[in-house]
This record gives structure tokens, C-alpha cells and sequence, in this order.
């Protein structure tokens, strides 16, 4: 039985950057459409059952109940049977039952870079589909719900050497006196502000490093400030870190929806992986991880800050379909 898992993230895209920046909307409606499109897309070419994370909004049993109605539903939709809080929680305790669900083979995701930081905590063999719906948007991509649908059951169907259309993602594995504490799948930010609070960061006068594991001046957020003076790729075998605030050289970069500023920045250091860049705290601050504070630090506090590659299975839905097509996939009806 070819089945798919799907989380839709229905806080992703509202957080206080839409009220210092000109970031796109995606409301709740829009998401369960998009999820009805996937749903469609992989039931036409194979898949019999799609798991769902549950939330408050209960985007997956509306999304049953419209098909339903309109007499388009074949395949089985299941909404995951578990605790939720509306909260980061819920999408790390979703992806890691999918993950440990044999027969899913692949999961698409909804929402921002934060949203897939959260599953890739979880996940480490599904391969993963993501759909860009949050504010920043580095990791996540602009697809139309269908084509992911056929991609996914491309993926879950296991007839294609997978090796032609996955990569595994690096991440940066953070560990404070010894101990792992987090990741991030884009880019970790040191900053002087104090208090988590509203976890999105967007002052750049308190910033004082970025560590990322790509660039590229096409990118919206921190690691395009690292683009805007060298590439990266995600099959580049290094990252990079640079120091904001220290030069008089500006460099101007998009760092939010609509906002491009010119930033002091310095020549990016190389940081190849598995290798390590320690940091010693002057003082209190905090670190934002693929642009949302997650850590709070004290003076004299040790970190490591690592990249490796041992972030999730991301599928190339481009290259994916066109496997698909030259294997026959899609011939039949």
C-alpha cells in the first residue's frame, strides 16, 4: 500500500515579520486547498492512504469532508490520533510517527523554514516534499499542490532509484557546554537581544554572527546577508560564518519580504563539515535558529556550533517527476 503523510503547519506565515515586512499571507483556507490538491495529485497515480497531522483548525477532516462532498475522495485519509497543542511540539511528535510508520515513504510539508527545522528534529530516512508557506522561506519551495501530490506517490510508490532525485541536507548542530542542543536547517544567529519573546528576529543592529548552510542572494532572511558575497549550494560539502556589525563595508541584502538593507558584513569563512567553530559568550543574548530565537545564553557560556551532513532526505520534485516519466509511470488510467 503506497502511502504519503502530510503536515500542514497553521501557524506558519503569521508571526510579527508580516508587521515589519511586506511577507505574502497564506491563511488556513489556502493551506487546506493546497493540502485537497495533494491529496488529488497522489490518489490519481497510486496512493491509497495519506496521513495527516491533527490541529486546532482540523484542516485534515475538512479537507475529507470537502472531497467527500463532491465525490472525489478515493484513497483514505487518516488523521493522526495524538495530544496537540498548537504548538512547535506538534509537528516534531507528527513527523516522528510518520517517520516510524513503515508504509510511509514520503511526507510533504507545509509551511517555513522553522516548520521543517521542527521535522527534520523527527525525521531522518522519509524522504520529505516541502511546500513554502511561512515567512521565511529559504528551504521550502513555491509548488503547486497537485504536482507535489504526483510527486509524492512518484516517491512513495519505491519503483526509482532514489539517489537521482534526493539529497541529504546538511544541518548546524548546536551544543552548549558539551551537550547537543539544537539545529537548524539554513542559518543560526547570534544576537545581543535578551528575551525570546516573539522568537522572530528581524533587528540587524543586535546581530553579531550568522552561521549558515547555503547562501544565495535569491534568498529571503539571514543566510542571503552570507549570499549576497558568496554562494553556496546544498550539495556543497561546507557553510560558512560571518561577523555582522565589525566593518565599515556594507553589503545589501533582501533580509525579509521587501526589505533590503545595506549591512556590515564580513568576508564569509569557509566551514567545512564536521568541523567546528567554537564560541565563548561576552555576555547575555540570544540565538535564532532559520530565523526564530530559540536559545537564551549567559556570560561565559561555551558553544559549538558544527555542520554536518545529517539533515533529511530532500526530494527534487522536478527531477523526481521527470524519472517518473521516463520509467512510465504516468502511462496507464
Amino acid at each position: 500500500m503506497a502511502s504519503i503523510g502530510i503536515i500542514a503547519n497553521p501557524a506558519s506565515g503569521k508571526d510579527i515579520r508580516r508587521l515589519v515586512s511586506h511577507a505574502t499571507v497564506i491563511d488556513n483556507n489556502e493551506k487546506i486547498n493546497i493540502v485537497e490538491r495533494i491529496v488529488l495529485g497522489a490518489q490519481a497515480l497510486g496512493v491509497e492512504k495519506v496521513y495527516i497531522m491533527p490541529d486546532s483548525y482540523n484542516m485534515g477532516y475538512r479537507v475529507e469532508d470537502k472531497l467527500n462532498s463532491c465525490k472525489e475522495l478515493r484513497c483514505e485519509i487518516n488523521v493522526i490520533d495524538m495530544l496537540y497543542f498548537d504548538s512547535t511540539e506538534d509537528t516534531v511528535k507528527a513527523a516522528e510517527y510518520m517517520e516510524n510508520k513503515d508504509e510511509i515513504k514520503c511526507i510533504v510539508t507545509l509551511g517555513g523554514d522553522g516548520t521543517n527545522r521542527a521535522v527534520a528534529k523527527s525525521v531522518k530516512e522519509t524522504p520529505i516534499i516541502t511546500i513554502s508557506t511561512g515567512t521565511n522561506n529559504v528551504y521550502p519551495e513555491m509548488l503547486e499542490g497537485t504536482i507535489v501530490g504526483m510527486a509524492a506517490a512518484a516517491v512513495a510508490s519505491d519503483k526509482f532509484d532514489k539517489d537521482k532525485f534526493l539529497l541529504k541536507d546538511k544541518r548546524i548542530e548546536i551544543y552548549r557546554d558539551g551537550k547537543f542542543l539544537d539545529i537548524a536547517l539554513i542559518d543560526a544567529v547570534i544576537s545581543r537581544d535578551v528575551f525570546i519573546g516573539s522568537k522572530a528576529i528581524w533587528n540587524m543592529d543586535t546581530v553579531e554572527k550568522v552561521f549558515v548552510t547555503r547562501s544565495h542572494p535569491a534568498s529571503i532572511g539571514f543566510s542571503s546577508i552570507v549570499g549576497c558575497k558568496k554562494i553556496i549550494y546544498p550539495e556543497d560539502n561546507f557553510g560558512a560564518y560571518v561577523d555582522i556589525n565589525l566593518s565599515d563595508k556594507k553589503t545589501i541584502a533582501p533580509i525579509a519580504a521587501g526589505v533590503v538593507e545595506a549591512v556590515s558584513v564580513s568576508q564569509p569563512l569557509i566551514l567545512d563539515l564536521d568541523n567546528e567553530y567554537e564560541y565563548v559568550t561576552k555576555g547575555r543574548g540570544t540565538i535564532a535558529l532559520d530565523g526564530e530565537r530559540e536559545i537564551e545564553y549567559a556570560k561565559d557560556q561555551k558553544f559549538i556550533f558544527r555542520i554536518r551532513r545529517t539533515g533529511p532526505y530532500h526530494v527534487d520534485v522536478i527531477k523526481a517527476l521527470e524519472v517518473a516519466q521516463m520509467k512510465g509511470f504516468f502511462i496507464g488510467g
